[in-house]
């Protein structure tokens, strides 16, 4: 039996799911203050009949980094920045406790200006002046050659709760999007870090002894452990969770939208033909953009509970959430309430929803149903309009999806797939204002906990070889190994995807269905003078995303509902 989770800013979904379907399910308040308590809830509720020993797997997403990044709610982190000659490193500042520093490695991984171990120090005490506990350091070429940043990670462990570098995190060369990414790392460590130990507790009450994995951006998951030092590839987590529940139960006939309509947030993304568009080059949310691999996916902060407010006689929906609806005993007026004013939903106060539209109303001059209906409305085309920008955006570049390039294929969905609680209402109004036909997907309250339990766990490694030097290199794997000078891209393709089998079993991957694949394959000439003296060789593989073997019977009966 599987157990899916999806932690939300909202609420906690919890799937009980067996082979011959889906056996209990339960949503639960998400409480940010203890979601110990909030996991433990659903955990009980849907194991009550069942042997915990039973459970084999336990596949968890959640969007509460997500959810950090977007409404900008992290903590203050300290940046340390070597480039040397180039762009000035300025342009890429993350934050006010950002600090470009001496020392230079270029493109071949050859040092040409050291670190000043000084310098260092001197950032240092300024961030323990300014509070800083988690910190990021980043190498323009440290994919090339490590060395630089492993310098200033032995100046500064130890002092601090915790130090991210970039080399380890991608392998890939971009170093604004590297800077980001490990900014990002370290600032959603702390929430990732106190989440863990909550899930952690929470099975452990439970009964529950299997080890827990967590979805990532791309659609796979990787182990909860693995996933400590790595919490960045988790911010879409809830997302792509979403992403792999709606592709449990869509055909593969046409080209749908997917929306995941949270209290929080909505996530977005597109199926084509069944398969989820991928964004190779990595995740872009809030103003960062990243090398982490992900689903082509954007969330934005408009969801049911979002705080809506008149200024100037100007409607404002989103970002903040400031609680729930205040039918559900929230202290200020959301598009939840809307809809009980208009009386579409019956499960709250509705007199309370009154009373937060009242002054809407009035500002608007309006009576209290139509700014109800105003402002529901408001909100469906304001979440279309960025679900036709983000298709904007996706056409003017190659169209990947997670198993092919589409070449020259132009993305124009006809169909929404709707997920989420309030998804039926949100569904009755995207048909009424658009000229899309949108259908609510079958378990639209647990879809996002569904596609968590049933998806594959993914990996991926890249492979840099410089026959010149005699060196092949993975540091995001920690791997280097002299070569000779008659090394071949086929002899590095062996060897990153030996890496890749290794890592991809750490993460706990099953060892007879590892669907490897190259993504990626480089091979230049180094020239000096009249000669050729060497080859650089880049590769890149990959475990394909999609979802698990061995459930294939469940799998059908949930694509049948």
């Amino acid at each position: 039996m599987l157990i899916g989770l999806d932690v939300g800013g909202t609420h906690t979904d919890v799937v009980l799911l067996s082979n011959e379907g889906v056996a209990c399910t339960k949503k639960v308040p998400t409480d940010p203050s203890n979601l110990f308590e909030s996991v433990v809830k659903g955990l009980d509720a849907v194991l009550a009949d069942t042997d915990p020993s039973k459970i084999k797997r336990v596949v968890l997403s959640t969007t509460l980094s997500t959810n950090a990044v977007v409404q900008n709610k992290m903590p203050p982190v300290g940046m340390i920045v070597s480039s040397g000659p180039g762009i000035d490193p300025e342009f890429y500042r993350t934050s006010p406790h950002y600090h470009a520093v001496a020392g230079s490695i270029d493109h071949r991984g050859r040092e040409i200006d050291p670190v000043r171990p000084y310098e260092i120090l001197e950032v240092m005490d300024q961030f323990k002046k300014a509070d800083i506990h988690h910190i990021g350091i980043v190498g323009k070429f440290s994919v090339r050659n490590p060395a630089h940043e492993l310098t200033i990670y032995e100046l500064v462990k130890g002092s601090f709760e915790s130090v991210f570098m970039g080399h380890r995190l991608s392998g890939a060369l971009n170093f604004p999007r590297r800077i980001a990414t490990t900014y990002l790392n370290a600032a959603v460590s702390p929430i990732h870090k106190e989440f863990y130990k909550a899930i952690e507790q929470s099975l452990k009450k439970a009964g529950l002894t299997t080890p827990i994995r967590i979805l990532k951006a791309d659609g796979g998951n990787m182990s909860f452990q693995s996933s400590t030092d790595f919490p960045v590839q988790t911010i879409l987590s809830g997302p792509a969770a979403s992403v792999v529940g709606a592709m449990v139960f869509a055909d593969d006939q046409s080209e749908k939208l997917v929306l995941d309509i949270g209290g929080t947030t909505t996530d977005m993304s597109v199926l084509v033909h069944g398969a989820p568009l991928l964004n190779p080059l990595g995740i872009s949310v809030g103003p960062y953009q990243t090398l982490i691999r992900s689903l082509e996916t954007l969330s934005i902060g408009i969801g049911g509970d979002s705080h809506i407010s008149v200024i100037h006689g100007e409607i404002k929906i989103g970002p903040d959430r400031k609680g729930p609806a205040m039918a559900h005993g929230g202290p200020v007026p959301t598009p939840t309430d809307s809809l009980f004013v208009l009386g579409k939903n019956m499960d709250g106060d509705r007199d309370k929803a009154v009373q937060g539209f009242t002054p809407i109303a009035e500002a608007l001059g309006l009576s209290v149903e139509e700014a109800a209906d105003k402002i529901f409305k408001r909100t469906c085309r304001m979440i279309l309009l960025e679900a036709r920008k983000m298709i904007r955006r996706i056409n003017r570049k190659p169209v990947y999806t997670v198993y092919e390039m589409l070449e020259g294929h132009k993305v124009k969905p006809v169909e929404i797939l709707v997920l989420g609680g309030p998804a039926p209402y949100f569904a009755e109004c995207f048909n009424e204002v658009s000229d899309f036909t949108a259908k609510v997907v079958p378990r639209w309250t647990v879809a996002n906990a569904i596609g968590a339990a049933l998806a594959r766990t993914t990996s991926e490694v890249m492979l840099f070889a410089d026959t010149e030097q005699g060196i092949a290199t993975s540091p995001g794997e920690n791997f280097r190994e002299e070569i000779p000078n008659t090394f071949t891209k086929e002899e590095a393709i062996v060897m990153a995807l030996d890496l890749l089998r290794q890592k991809a079993l750490r993460r706990g991957a099953n060892p007879e269905y590892l669907e490897m694949e190259v993504v990626e394959e480089q091979e230049f000439n180094m020239v000096r003078g009249f000669y050729t003296t060497g080859k650089n060789i880049r590769v890149k593989v990959q475990v394909k995303p999609g979802l698990i073997h061995g459930y294939d019977n469940l799998i059908r009966k949930l694509k049948a509902e």
